[in-house]
């Protein structure tokens, strides 16, 4: 799953980012490729600004996870960035469109230590307070999902106040392996998209990529403009249908006179004929031109 949904970071100031990361009494540098879509102006454009780095942090909304888009000034540490954001919660305006985060009030991030593959995320045990199965399911599929947006890594292991979690709270959940997006799976929607991000400028023509567990994997993918228009539609079918998660990617081509604010729309079949689809995952970008 890290596959379908992974972001690629885009290179800042000509080179690989590399994050020098603290953990398990250590501290080392690695390597997490390149931000994908930094948020630049024309201020920044000039030298005067620095490009912001484009993170994605994982919510949850109806008992389901949601990739939100944020930014953060350069910094070679991007995980920890990318993760006391999602410590942070949702902003005032997500919590309004329903957006909630599972992990608790108060958890800190003592460090993070990234080895082949592997990020061990040591946290402050308020991380395990509460109770219910689903929520600690919830908060942990969070955190590795938002560092698994990381090229450099796969598997997440977790850490307590410095000491390895073998069975994380009263719940019982076993934790003594390395975990990855597939073991949280149950937990997505049944259509997410991963790129782009919400807020990323897009070119024509723009891949779209995301996951879908939808009827007959059919989905249709459309480009809509500033005034909701269609200006850019296609169809494609993710890599499994009806009861399993598949993967989908597909470029999709628009026209525009001039650069505006815009919304990839994915949706899957209205099968039921109420002339509306039964899921819809709607994304706000900016467009470029594309006469």
């Amino acid at each position: 799953m890290k596959k379908l949904l992974a972001l690629v970071l885009v290179a800042v100031a000509g080179g690989a980012l590399a994050v020098a990361v603290t953990g398990c009494g250590s501290e080392q540098a690695v390597s997490l490729g390149s931000p994908a879509a930094p948020t630049t102006t024309a201020k920044e454009q000039t030298g005067t600004v620095p490009t912001l780095l484009s993170l994605q942090v994982w919510f949850a909304r109806d008992e389901g996870l949601v990739g939100v888009h944020r930014t953060h000034a350069p910094t070679q540490l991007v995980a920890t960035a990318a993760l006391n954001s999602l410590l942070a919660g949702p902003t005032p305006d997500e919590r309004l469109t329903g957006l909630a985060s599972a992990v608790p009030a108060g958890t800190k991030l003592i460090g993070i230590a990234i080895r082949d593959g592997v990020a061990t995320v040591d946290l402050t045990s308020e991380f395990q307070s509460g109770a219910g199965s689903r929520s600690m399911q919830l908060r942990l599929a969070q955190v590795v999902y938002t560092l698994t947006q990381f090229p450099t890594v796969e598997k997440v292991r977790f850490r307590l106040d410095g000491t390895p979690v073998n069975v994380f709270s009263s719940e019982g959940i076993v934790l003594d392996h390395p975990v990855d997006r597939s073991d949280y799976v149950n937990l997505l929607p049944a259509i997410t998209v991963a790129k782009p991000a919400s807020g990323d400028h897009v070119t024509s023509p723009v891949t779209v990529s995301g996951t879908a567990n939808v009827f007959e994997a059919n989905l249709t993918v459309e480009v809509h403009d500033a005034h909701d228009r269609i200006v850019g539609k296609t169809f494609t079918t993710a890599s499994c249908g009806t009861g399993c998660a598949g993967s989908f990617s597909v470029p999709v081509s628009y026209k525009l006179a001039s650069a505006q604010a815009g919304t990839i729309v994915v949706h899957d079949d209205d099968a039921e004929g109420t002339g509306k689809p039964p899921h819809e995952v709607r994304v706000p970008v900016m467009l470029a031109a594309s006469p």
